[in-house]
């Protein structure tokens, strides 16, 4: 598994972004995928997590009802719509994958290069 995290940038509050996580190895469809993200100075957190095939997703508390973590099995890909930005969501967002069907918000073996997210207020 090789994940390539993209689409990060700077934005306004309010605004929306659209991040996705790729595996160019093609090998991580049967792995749950999660996204991360560490903010500067902060530890790194969990955001949410999709299972293999899509069907169960996690959010954490604090983007509950703005984030939406979906997964397209032939494009390869793990996308994290976020809406309704605020400037505490600014941190580098990486994506990673485990190879178990369900969600999971720890255990992580495969990790991808971050992409930042930068919110002005």
């Amino acid at each position: 598994v090789q994940l390539q995290a993209s689409g990060g940038g700077l934005v306004q509050a309010g605004d929306s972004l659209r991040l996705s996580c790729a595996d160019s190895r093609r090998t991580f469809s049967n792995n749950a995928v999660g996204w991360f993200r560490q903010a500067p100075g902060k530890e790194r957190e969990f955001v949410a997590a999709i299972s293999w095939n899509g069907g169960i997703t996690d959010y954490a508390d604090s983007v509950m009802g703005r984030f939406t973590i979906s997964r397209d099995r032939i494009k390869n890909t793990v996308y994290l719509q976020m809406n309704s930005l605020k400037f505490e969501d600014t941190a580098v967002y990486y994506c990673a994958a485990v190879p178990r069907s369900v969600p999971q918000r720890h255990g992580y073996g495969y990790w991808g290069h971050g992409t930042l997210v930068t919110v002005s207020s």
